[in-house]
């Protein structure tokens, strides 16, 4: 969103702490309660509305002249543009899976895997998978029931292998150009998805190796894991390595997910994995699986917009600016913020969401290159949602040990993440991520033109 340069007030940050308490205050009551899956019980767009509830309350004006606002916010050209990204991206993800894409994958990679190796292989399917569907959460869900039934056939050490399928599925999280974090990083942001995957690929690549290795060396069973069959096609893997491609290319990312569409509704239709109308159930199944972060999106949205109207935002980098000296100092702004707002949500696209106006302004104001702060957007708030004990990747791979296993169990072994992090830090300071982009030096005079939105 735009510059407003409005009058500096903190007051008008209380209905983003409102949503803050509600959403967070409610996980924490629940949790306490026993309440399964306590932090997602609460619909994150109801506390937005609660929050936005306030804000018409709170700040000054006619209710038409505040309506017009919130709408203004609503609409905006990103969060138009990001939500329909989402809703296709939905439909892509959707559509693979029902025709056997992520089954397929998955058991190829298995297949191929010695069971010596198994550990370290689950990490690297977890990787792929994470990579090609761009949700840490799908393929956790998808990787989840193998890993824990391998792991307790191979004798393998539980909360290490949920480690390495953590550690996996938050790489691609961080890295996948169709991830609803990617989308909602460069959107906030005005750059392109290839270039902030290629910041973002010198940092995580290296310690993917690293992490494989390791899991390598200490990874390995204590007995040996029983034989199984994987039944897989080759075929079906088609859609996900399509969209990769592609994406990598610089093709416009609406082309990308809707050629990815139709590719794997072609191959479920060969198959017989479903009929012409089942194909578009499972579309607008997509769709809809993608309504809540399509809704919250636009109802922050607005809020963000009226925020910044009140000079909420402007008091923030009055704040922030206080502590900023230069450029690495304004990405250790940019990575707090991120972060913490993550911790207090348990959601890592909210999070960027809620800070990525905030980080477009810090980035114009110290030249942090936009391809850069959408890095650190990304990456801090992966890092952050990996670690916590009450994010929905964590509870949702824990969930199926029933109860053998806890996350603090299994966060010390996320060997990945934390590598992440210390290299995140250190890239601040050791700018080794910027050959990614000095060839290319960013004009900060002029956004980047709409005409240019690849993926």
């Amino acid at each position: 969103m735009e510059n407003l340069n409005k009058k500096s007030n903190g007051k008008a940050l209380i209905p983003f702490l409102i949503f803050i308490i509600v959403y967070m205050g409610t996980g924490l009551v629940l949790q306490a309660q026993g309440v399964d899956m306590a932090f997602y019980q609460l619909p994150a767009p109801v506390a937005a509305l609660v929050a936005v509830i306030f804000a018409f309350i709170m700040f000054k004006g006619s209710i038409d002249e505040k309506f017009n606002t919130f709408v203004k916010g609503c609409g905006d050209e990103n969060i138009i543009i990001m939500c329909i990204i989402f809703i296709l991206a939905g439909a892509f993800s959707t559509v693979s899976k029902s025709m056997g894409a992520v089954d397929s994958t998955v058991n190829f990679a298995l297949t191929l895997i010695p069971a010596q190796y198994i550990t370290a292989g689950l990490f690297i399917i977890s990787c792929f998978i994470s990579l090609a569907t761009g949700t840490s959460v799908g393929t956790i869900v998808a990787v989840g029931p193998i890993a824990v039934g391998l792991a307790e056939k191979g004798g393998l050490y539980l909360p290490l292998v949920l480690g390495a399928m953590m550690g996996g599925a938050m790489f691609g999280d961080n890295l996948s150009v169709i991830s609803d974090t990617t989308i909602a990083a460069t959107r906030t942001q005005g750059c392109e998805m290839k270039d902030k995957f290629k910041c973002n690929f010198l940092m995580a690549f290296p310690l993917a190796v690293l992490t494989f290795i390791l899991l390598l060396i200490f990874g390995k069973p204590v007995q040996a894991v029983a034989a199984g069959e994987y039944s897989y096609s080759i075929v079906k893997m088609l859609p996900y390595i399509l969209v990769l491609l592609t994406s990598l290319k610089g093709v416009n990312v609406f082309i990308v997910l809707t050629g990815g569409i139709l590719v794997s509704g072609i191959i479920g239709l060969i198959y017989g994995e479903f009929t012409l109308l089942g194909l578009g159930q499972q579309i607008y199944s997509g769709f809809t699986g993608m309504f809540e972060i399509f809704l919250l999106s636009m109802l922050i949205g607005g809020l963000s917009y009226m925020v910044a109207e009140e000079g909420g935002i402007q008091w923030i980098l009055e704040k922030v600016k206080g502590m900023i000296k230069g450029r690495k100092s304004a990405e250790i702004g940019i990575a707090a913020l991120v972060g913490l707002t993550d911790a207090a949500t348990a959601n890592n696209t909210v999070a960027i969401i809620i800070n990525g106006p905030i980080a477009k302004q810090i980035s114009n104001e110290y030249k942090v290159d936009p391809r850069r702060s959408a890095s650190l957007l990304d990456s801090f708030s992966c890092i952050m949602q990996g670690l916590i004990p009450y994010g929905a990747q964590m509870l949702i791979a824990v969930g199926f040990t029933n109860g053998l296993v806890s996350p603090f169990q299994v966060i010390p072994l996320m060997w990945y993440v934390f590598f992440l992090t210390v290299f995140a830090v250190a890239s601040i300071f050791i700018p080794f991520t910027d050959g990614a982009i000095k060839k290319d030096p960013w004009n900060f005079e002029h956004d980047m033109p709409q005409s240019k939105l690849k993926c």
